[in-house]
C-alpha cells in the first residue's frame, strides 16, 4: 500500500496470533516457475510524497526478512509497489497480491469479511476468496501441526473444530486478521527456453476475515499480500527444506522499458560477484565500508553503517528511494553539490530537494560509488540517483533516514534507485548478496535443479496482454519460487 514516513519500526502484535513469520507449507514438483507481476501504479500519476509515504508503509509492514520478485518501472518519478497474479483454489481464480520481500505469509481477502475492499483504483478487478467453492479448501484448525508448530504447541482450549487463526497489527495502525486455508495455488512453471507451462502446489495462507487502515480502503486495494522471506516460514525456505530448490534468487528491474527478470534458482549467466549477508538479521544486510563521490572517498564516522542493532545496509527492492543516516547524506550532498556551485536548490512537497537544470546530468554531476566487504562496488550514476517531475525540474533520490523516523535512528537502506539495471543476487546458501550491471531488458540463464539443465529467462513487461491492467507489467520467473520487511 502507499502512505506514511518512511523507515518506521514495525510493531508485529500477536493476539491469538500467527506473526507473518509463518509463511507457506508448499507441495510442489521441482522446476522453475513464474508468476505475472505488474507495477502497482501502472499508468497513474503520483505526487512525490506517495513514494516517501509507500516506502514508509512497507518498512512498518515488514516483518520477516523475505523477497518476492517486483516490476514495473523503478524510477522515482513512476514506481511504487508491485503485485502479482496467482490462481487459488479449484477451480482456480485469479488474485492480484502485493509482491513483498519483507513478509513470510500469503494472505487474501476473503468472502464475508469485514471492511475488505471490493473495488480498486489500481486497474484490477477485486475478488473475495471464498473457501466453500473451492474444491480442494480445507481448513486448519487449532490441533493441526502447522499451528501447533506456529504456537509452539497446542493452543490451551483448542478443540478439532477449533480454526487456527492469525492476527497481525502493523505500526502504521492498520491489520489483517482471519483464518488459515490450505488450497491449490497456480502459476507458471519455466520448462524451457523462455517458455513456460501452468503448475500448481498445495500451499496454506490466510483467509482475511478482517482487514483495518490502509489495508481496508479502495484506492490502493489488492485482495492481499504475497510474501517470500529467508526465515524458514517463507515460501522460498519451506521448498528448500523440502528439497525443491536451492535458497538462491536474482531480480533485474528495469527502469528504462518497465519490466524485468525475477528468478528463484542458480544464475548461471550473468556472473555475479557477492558480498558476505551479515548473520541473524531479519533483513538482507551487507556491510558498507566507504562511500565515494566523483572519485573522492567521503570522510566518515568508521562505525557510520553500523548503527546500533541495526547493523549493515539493508538491500530492498521493494522500497523506491534510498536512506542515508544523516551525517552520511550531509556529506553526500555537500559533494555533489559542489559540483554545481551556482544550483539553486528547493524544497518539493517538504521532503525533496530539488532544482532546475537545462543540461545533461550525468556529465554534469558525479557518480557515486558504494564499496562493501569482499571488494564488492555498487555504481550509483547521477540518471539513477537524480529523477525528473517537470520539464528542467529535477530532484535528488537520496533522502536522510535520521529525519524519516519517529526515534530519529539512522539507517542505511538501498532501494530501487540504486538497484534499478541491476541484476541482483540473492544467495541464501552461502549467506552472501551480489549484483552487476545488467541489460534488464535481455535475459539470463538459470539452471534447473531437478534436472540440471539451464534455461533462457527472459523479461517482460505484459501491459499489452493484459485485459484487466493497463500499464507496466512484469513477469516473475522463479526457479521454482519468490515483499514487508521488519524493521527492529
Amino acid at each position: 500500500m502507499v502512505t506514511r514516513m518512511d523507515l518506521m519500526r514495525l510493531a508485529t502484535v500477536l493476539s491469538l496470533v500467527v506473526i507473518v513469520e509463518l509463511g507457506f507449507v508448499v507441495c510442489l514438483s521441482n522446476g522453475n516457475y513464474v508468476f505475472n507481476v505488474q507495477h502497482k501504479f501502472a499508468g497513474k500519476e503520483r505526487s512525490l510524497s506517495a513514494l516517501k509515504q509507500h516506502d514508509a508503509r512497507r518498512h512498518r509492514r515488514i516483518l520477516s526478512a523475505v523477497d518476492l520478485p517486483l516490476g514495473g518501472n523503478g524510477h522515482p518519478a513512476e514506481a511504487g509497489l508491485y503485485f502479482a497474479k496467482i490462481g487459488l483454489g479449484n477451480p482456480p481464480k485469479d488474485y492480484y497480491v502485493q509482491v513483498d520481500t519483507g513478509s513470510d505469509i500469503l494472505w487474501v481477502n476473503c468472502a464475508n469479511c469485514d471492511k475488505c475492499p471490493t473495488k480498486s483504483d489500481l486497474g484490477v478487478k477485486l475478488t473475495l476468496y471464498d473457501p466453500q467453492s473451492s474444491t480442494s479448501a480445507t481448513r486448519i484448525y487449532c490441533d493441526d501441526d502447522f499451528c501447533a508448530a506456529t504456537y509452539n504447541g497446542v493452543l490451551q482450549g483448542c478443540t478439532k473444530d477449533l480454526p487456527c487463526q492469525y492476527s497481525v497489527v502493523y505500526g502504521d495502525g492498520s491489520s489483517t486478521a482471519g483464518f488459515f486455508v490450505k488450497d491449490n495455488l497456480q502459476f507458471d512453471r519455466v520448462t524451457g527456453n523462455l517458455q513456460t507451462s501452468s503448475a500448481n502446489g498445495s500451499v496454506i495462507f490466510g483467509c482475511g476475515a478482517k482487514q483495518s487502515g490502509e489495508l481496508g480502503t479502495s484506492s490502493e486495494a489488492l485482495d492481499g499480500i504475497l510474501g517470500f522471506g529467508q526465515a524458514n516460514s517463507s515460501m522460498i525456505s519451506q521448498l528448500a527444506a523440502a528439497g525443491k530448490v536451492k535458497r538462491v534468487f536474482a531480480h533485474c528491474l528495469d527502469n528504462v522499458k518497465g519490466g524485468g527478470i525475477f528468478a528463484i534458482g542458480e544464475v548461471v549467466s550473468p556472473k555475479v560477484n557477492t558480498t558476505p549477508m551479515v548473520p541473524n538479521q531479519p533483513h538482507y544486510n551487507v556491510v558498507m565500508k566507504e562511500i565515494e563521490v566523483g572519485g573522492n572517498v567521503l570522510e566518515l564516522p568508521t562505525d557510520i553503517f553500523d548503527t546500533g542493532d541495526r547493523r549493515g545496509t539493508i538491500i530492498d527492492s521493494g522500497t523506491t528511494l534510498a536512506y542515508l543516516p544523516e551525517v552520511v547524506y550531509e556529506s553526500m550532498m555537500t559533494k555533489i553539490v559542489s559540483e554545481q556551485p551556482g544550483l539553486k536548490l528547493h524544497t518539493v512537497e517538504e521532503q525533496f530537494t530539488c532544482f532546475q537544470y537545462t543540461g545533461n546530468v550525468n556529465e554534469g554531476f558525479p557518480v557515486v560509488k558504494f564499496h562493501f566487504n569482499g571488494s564488492l562496488s555498487l555504481t550509483v550514476n547521477p540518471h539513477d540517483y537524480l529523477f525528473q517531475i517537470h520539464e528542467e525540474v529535477w530532484c535528488f533520490g537520496w533522502q536522510n533516514s535520521g529525519m524519516q523516523s519517529k526515534d530519529g535512528r539512522d539507517m542505511t537502506l538501498l532501494g530501487d534507485l540504486v538497484l534499478s539495471n541491476k541484476l541482483v543476487l540473492y544467495d541464501l546458501e552461502n549467506q552472501a548478496i551480489g549484483w552487476t550491471d545488467y541489460n534488464c531488458s535481455s535475459s539470463i540463464k538459470v539452471r534447473d535443479e531437478s534436472s540440471g539443465t539451464v534455461y533462457s529467462v527472459g523479461a517482460h513487461n505484459l501491459s499489452s496482454a493484459s485485459q484487466l491492467i493497463s500499464g507496466r507489467i512484469m513477469t516473475f520467473l522463479l526457479l521454482v519460487f519468490v515483499l514487508f520487511h521488519r524493521f527492529s
